[in-house]
């Protein structure tokens, strides 16, 4: 005789993201060089970076080792951007699987969500083993702080990628322009340069950017001497928190009538 298991929907919902979690590794990693790659790839860009940077600043940018200044704004904005299009991705390349009830669009964008952080976790632990190896010292003077700004900005990216990809449903096109609002983000987010080295009067027109101040909270997180001023934690919190409502709201009121189309 069969045994039925009942399982409350919280543990289905686990269960759910655990498998397209599961999925997500299988296909990210089934190439040759697989997670290797992954490390590889944003700690050479790192040190080709650093090395030209350091060429015009003499190794030390505002009281912060170049490469780490280098290492921090490259990771948070590569975190940014590999985010948004896979979880904005993630509803229309699982839609298949949504003809089982237990399946739900947001459990696609969290498993998504999960394995591109599980990325970014072994890329800074990467990164902190070759600073170990070339005896650079690994200096944070606030970790709690350093570790809110990348939450807030990985989640940032996973409540926008969550937007964008209940309107993909509605307007195909939509990929297109956030491809083309995303593009100029690597070069206005100080990923290449602080805000200290823009003049005050035209700091108005980059402080709108929260992915702005998670990079310069980060660096003055590892080196207090480097200073925050001009940015603000509380404006990345509170961008984070306005756009985790809009978007959960627009899914909970659009994603039954959005995977039917």
């Amino acid at each position: 005789m069969t045994t039925v298991i009942k399982r409350n929907k919280w543990e289905i919902w686990r269960d759910v993201i655990f498998a397209l979690f599961a999925r997500e590794i299988r296909t990210g990693f089934n190439d040759k060089f697989g997670l290797s790659w992954a490390l590889i790839n944003p700690i050479v860009f790192i040190f080709v970076l650093s090395f030209v940077r350091g060429m015009i600043d003499g190794g030390d940018s505002h009281g912060v080792p170049t490469f780490v200044f280098m290492a921090y704004g490259l990771i948070l904005i590569q975190t940014f951007l590999q985010i948004l299009p896979a979880c904005s991705g993630a509803i229309r390349k699982n839609k298949t699987l949504f003809a089982f009830r237990q399946v739900q669009p947001i459990s696609a964008v969290i498993a998504a969500a999960m394995f591109e952080f599980l990325v970014k976790v072994f890329v800074i632990i990467g990164i902190f083993l070759v600073m170990f190896l070339i005896g650079m010292e690994i200096h944070i003077d606030n970790p709690l702080l350093l570790i809110a700004c990348i939450v807030a900005l990985w989640w940032l990216g996973v409540m926008l990628g969550l937007l964008f990809g209940i309107l993909m449903l509605y307007v195909p096109e939509v990929n297109k322009l956030m491809n083309l609002i995303t593009r100029p983000l690597f070069f206005i987010s100080g990923t290449f340069f602080s805000l200290q080295d823009i003049p005050r009067e035209y700091w108005k027109f980059l402080d709108w950017n929260p992915i702005l101040h998670a990079i310069e909270l980060t660096r003055y997180a590892a080196y207090i001497e480097y200073g925050s001023e001009g940015v603000s934690l509380s404006f990345l919190l509170m961008t984070t928190l306005v756009i985790s409502f809009i978007s959960l709201s627009l899914y909970y009121v659009n994603w039954r009538q959005a995977i039917s189309r």
